[in-house]
């Protein structure tokens, strides 16, 4: 599993510019199943994303088609975790 935090690289008026693109990736992913949850920071610099992906490389190329990247406006930090405790609801996670 991996917590994905992007940094926007440019002004949130560029940003917005391409956040209907972003939030298509966004769905694709979800329906693919590999992103849990996702959402900006507070303040709005940038945003986290929960991913079930196990592999890093796989992470990465998928990573590559999201329109912030393409368009350079955001750094990506990748953090890779093993859950190990969980509230009820969460059980999935470690399985």
């Amino acid at each position: 599993m991996f917590i994905i935090n992007l940094t926007y690289k440019a002004e949130v008026k560029k940003i917005d510019q391409f956040l209907d693109e972003h939030i298509e990736f966004l769905n694709e992913q979800y329906e693919l199943k590999h992103f849990l949850a996702s959402g900006r920071k507070v303040p709005r610099t940038g945003g986290i994303i929960l991913c079930n992906i196990k592999s890093k490389s796989e992470l990465e190329r998928i990573i590559e088609n999201d329109p912030f990247k393409k368009n350079k406006l955001a750094d990506y930090a990748l953090v890779e975790f093993v859950p190990s405790k969980t509230c009820e609801e969460l059980k999935f996670l470690m399985e």
